[in-house]
């Protein structure tokens, strides 16, 4: 088993943490301060968001927004694009799987 606290976890703005990378997934622990965005993206794997702490907006390219506290989770398609911005200090946990997913890089032939 495997176990983390995020809660109390030093995860400084602007650099995210990966806590683990299997076959299966990838977590990564990301501290969004207030009044900051990740900028409209995509990732090539399906994609959990937990808001463990703080409040955000996230805007879908299809313009539906959806806000929420600790305890929101929300799920994205492979490719689905997003921007997500904290209405107050954030710690969010994002899950990609599985990783790294058709398209990434990584899995590109030379």
């Amino acid at each position: 088993m495997k176990a983390w606290n995020i809660a109390d976890m030093d995860v400084e703005a602007h650099h995210p943490r990966v806590l683990d990378t299997e076959d299966e997934g990838r977590l990564i622990v990301i501290h969004l301060p207030e009044g900051e965005e990740l900028q409209e993206h995509q990732v090539h794997e399906r994609a959990w968001l937990v808001v463990a702490s703080g409040s955000v907006e996230i805007d879908e390219a299809e313009g539906e927004t959806v806000g929420g506290g600790p305890g929101l989770l929300a799920q994205f398609d492979p490719n689905e694009r997003r921007r997500i911005r904290a209405t107050s200090d954030a710690r969010l946990l994002l899950v990609l799987s599985p990783w790294p997913g058709d398209g990434h890089p990584s899995n590109r032939a030379d």
